[in-house]
């Protein structure tokens, strides 16, 4: 099912912005038997990238309505979120646009995510590389051709998924989660001042590491950084924890810190 602003439509105005532009920001959550999960962490998100965009904030009341009419009462499903500026506008000018657009709806719970959580993912590593754009570094704005074209390339080489890396080869994220590995005790995942997307669940994540007690080293890392960790594990909101098995030839085992934060962060 798909609202716009609340109305059952399955289509939207050639003028619309996210259309035209990429001008807006999304969200994925996921729903456990009809309830959101981390629902005030995605809206915090899309804020931060709203004020970035300079769009105004919907009414979160009448979001959160047209939400509970989409949810499906199954026992994993997601709904995704996406807010466009609106209609109009002359070029790329954002003045007189009257409102934001709020599309809203649901879908089923990838059936594959279960054997990727219970027996690990393989990734490659992508050739093509991440711009550096640091105004919108770490928001999910709607304009997401980097990622399009590197999980064509992941899929092309035979990959679910694969790593990508910067300007500068350094680590950043896979097409569609963010990365994590633990070495020496130590947690570390990427810096993503300069490009990625932060989670939603990459949030939760260090929120439980903070919670736990866990050195945590936010940082630059080379692909040997990574390659030489004790266990890998990336992240999303409808995926949760997922332990990493293999990047290229890189085997890492399926251990008992990853398996922990597995049961303290994914609700079965």
């Amino acid at each position: 099912m798909i609202l716009i602003d609340g109305m059952p439509v399955s289509s939207i105005p050639a003028d619309d912005r996210s259309f035209q532009y990429g001008d807006g920001c999304f969200s994925t959550i996921l729903t456990i038997d009809g309830q959101m999960q981390h629902w005030l962490y995605h809206q915090q998100r899309m804020e931060a990238c709203l004020t970035i965009l300079q769009i105004p904030y919907p009414d979160w009341d009448d979001v959160a309505r047209w939400m509970s009419q989409v949810i499906v009462a199954a026992p994993k499903a997601g709904i995704k979120i996406h807010i466009s500026r609106g209609s109009g506008g002359r070029g790329y000018s954002p003045n007189a646009i009257p409102s934001p657009r709020v599309t809203v709806q649901s879908f089923d719970y990838p059936n594959h995510y279960e054997a990727l959580l219970s027996d690990g993912v393989r990734l490659g590593i992508c050739q093509q590389r991440l711009g550096h754009n640091p105004l919108l570094a770490g928001h999910k704005h709607n304009n997401r051709l980097e990622q399009v074209l590197l999980k064509a390339e992941a899929e092309r080489a035979g990959c679910m998924d694969a790593v990508a890396l910067d300007l500068h080869d350094q680590v950043i994220e896979t097409t569609m989660a963010n990365l994590f590995w633990f070495r020496d005790n130590v947690l570390h995942t990427p810096d993503l001042t300069l490009a990625g997307v932060a989670g939603v669940m990459r949030r939760v994540v260090l929120d439980i590491a903070t919670q736990q007690g866990i050195m945590v080293n936010i940082g630059h890392f080379s692909v040997d950084d990574m390659l030489g960790a004790d266990e890998v594990f990336m992240t999303n909101s409808i995926l949760g924890v997922a332990p990493v098995v293999q990047i290229q030839s890189a085997y890492f085992v399926l251990g008992e810190r990853v398996r922990d934060l597995q049961k303290r962060v994914n609700r079965c």
